[in-house]
């Protein structure tokens, strides 16, 4: 069933929502809005997405009317340098919305993986473009089941709520939601209010074994410094910072 638009609407009468049946990618629409001076909190919809894009320029899959595909732009009083936190406040917005709609409890793995039980329910992709923030967010919502050989093996909330179908609409309302109580704190509280929840809320910001994905070393992660960045100590004992790439569990 396609996405009962009117009813987000109703729900959120403050935001501008653009929604689409089909489109190529929620993200390239975000960012000709924002070019055109969309204001903070506009949002891009779609039931389907041709060409979604991913982390490191992959193909994100969004099946047709299974999933929650969206892009808001955040227009954030913050310093450049801070804008790494931003893609931690998205992961805790995405979990917050799943939990509060899906009573289901998510991982958060840096930079930018929803797990559950060490799969994959939802992606992120921030893009920054001229002082406004692109929040790419893709939910694994209805989905069924999904093809063999991903880097990180998938799930949805139907799924994981042993067969239960969830409301799309019930879950892009407590998204928006929840972005603005997590992008208030941000702004109110600081980027140190999110590195503690973000590290309180993942089992991979310290003390996990993992593989970096574009070297394949392996360390023990070791927290989060002050710009939102992973650090890893190595078994030769330095401890370094992951500027760029993801991590894998280790085997």
């Amino acid at each position: 069933m396609p996405l009962d638009i009117d009813w987000i609407r109703q729900s959120r009468p403050e935001s501008q929502i653009h929604y689409f049946a089909s489109v190529a990618s929620t993200m390239n629409v975000a960012l000709r809005l924002a070019a055109a001076g969309a204001p903070h909190g506009t949002i891009v919809l779609a039931d389907e997405q041709t060409a979604g894009i991913g982390r490191l320029g992959r193909t994100w899959q969004s099946i047709a009317d299974a999933g929650l595909y969206s892009s808001t732009l955040l227009r954030l009083a913050i310093a450049p340098a801070h804008i790494p936190v931003v893609t931690l406040v998205l992961g805790l917005a995405t979990a917050d919305a799943i939990q509060k709609t899906a009573g289901l409890a998510c991982d958060l793995r840096w930079p930018n993986d929803v797990l559950i039980h060490e799969r994959k329910v939802a992606g992120i992709l921030a893009q920054l473009n001229d002082g406004c923030v692109i929040a790419g967010i893709g939910i694994n919502v209805n989905q069924s089941g999904f093809p063999e050989g991903l880097r990180t093996p998938a799930t949805s909330l139907l799924i994981e709520s042993k067969g239960r179908a969830q409301s799309r609409e019930a879950l892009a309302i407590q998204l928006m939601e929840s972005l603005t109580i997590f992008c208030g704190i941000f702004e109110s509280e600081g980027p140190e209010s999110i590195l503690r929840a973000f590290t309180a809320a993942s089992s991979y910001a310290r003390g996990r074994r993992i593989v970096l994905e574009e070297s394949g070393r392996e360390g023990v992660t070791a927290g989060l410094d002050e710009q939102g960045f992973l650090m890893v100590r190595f078994d030769n004992g330095s401890v370094e910072r992951v500027a760029a790439g993801g991590v894998r569990p280790a085997r």
